[in-house]
């Protein structure tokens, strides 16, 4: 559906303070591990394990906190998951989803 250019603000902000946060900190992703076979195919497998949330598995990737911009650490950003349940979190993103649509379409 064709969204107008003059709600581009609307949805960027919706992006910023709601979604981003949602899919960084509260919803769960498969990480694939490739491995090869005898024959030089790859083969992508997710093991149990690899589900997290994005923060979590840039967390654990080696000397992670050298990737953070200055000023910033761990123990602050580790703040924002606890702050609401993923559940909860993921109601809320939805009723601002539902107020971004009727503001961009209500006519």
């Amino acid at each position: 559906m064709h969204i107008p250019r003059g709600k581009a603000d609307l949805i960027n902000s919706f992006y910023k303070n709601h979604f981003n946060t949602y899919l960084d900190y509260h919803r769960p992703c498969a990480f694939a591990e490739i491995t090869t076979d005898r024959k030089g195919k790859e083969k992508k497998i997710y093991p149990k394990e690899s589900y997290m949330t994005p923060y979590e598995k840039f967390k654990s990737l080696e000397n992670a906190k050298q990737y953070l911009k200055p000023g910033i650490s761990f123990n602050e950003l580790d703040q924002i998951p606890l702050e609401m349940s993923s559940t909860d979190y993921a109601k809320k993103m939805q009723k601002e989803k539902q107020l971004l649509f009727k503001n961009i379409f209500n006519r």
